[in-house]
């Protein structure tokens, strides 16, 4: 797997940390032109602990040398044996560095260790670099119901 860069660290969230990853989320939908939905799409954010922690599932953030939360990821489960890759988001200034290939390696190693055979997710076909890291490690594209209003490609990768 890959390493976390030197001076980022990772940890669970828990909700203490929901509205400052809302607005990390948000600022970064809005750098891609998306809207946040925090009625329907993003209100799992409001309950991580239920949604995620104590729902077979994760969400995890990284953090810079000034504890400010640069980077988020969650798994969150669909049934027994598939879950769902969500907001996988890094702050601009923070790109490029490796910290999306650790996110997504994090997450795959995650989802195996929690028990599941299937991950899929969502996106927005203006998340090029999304994609791109996606893609390269061997999701596939399928059709199907979007639950996302933003959202126009979904992804699987089976574990």
């Amino acid at each position: 797997m890959k390493n976390l860069p030197e001076g980022y660290s990772l940890r669970s969230a828990n909700n203490t940390d929901s509205k400052i990853i809302k607005k990390m989320v948000f600022g970064i939908l809005n750098e891609y032109n998306l809207n946040p939905d925090p009625g329907s799409t993003d209100k799992d954010l409001d309950d991580i602990e239920n949604e995620y922690l104590k729902n077979n599932g994760m969400f995890e953030v990284i953090t810079d040398n000034f504890n400010k939360i640069i980077a988020s990821t969650g798994l969150y489960k669909i049934d027994s044996s598939t879950c769902e890759l969500r907001k996988m988001y890094i702050i601009k200034s923070n790109r490029g560095k490796g910290i999306g290939k650790f996110l997504l390696e994090r997450s795959l190693l995650r989802a195996k260790e929690l028990g599941y055979k299937k991950i899929i997710l969502e996106t927005a076909s203006v998340l090029h670099e999304a994609i791109t890291l996606y893609k390269g490690y061997g999701f596939k594209e399928y059709s199907g119901e979007h639950i996302s209003r933003r959202c126009d490609q979904r992804f699987y990768l089976d574990l």
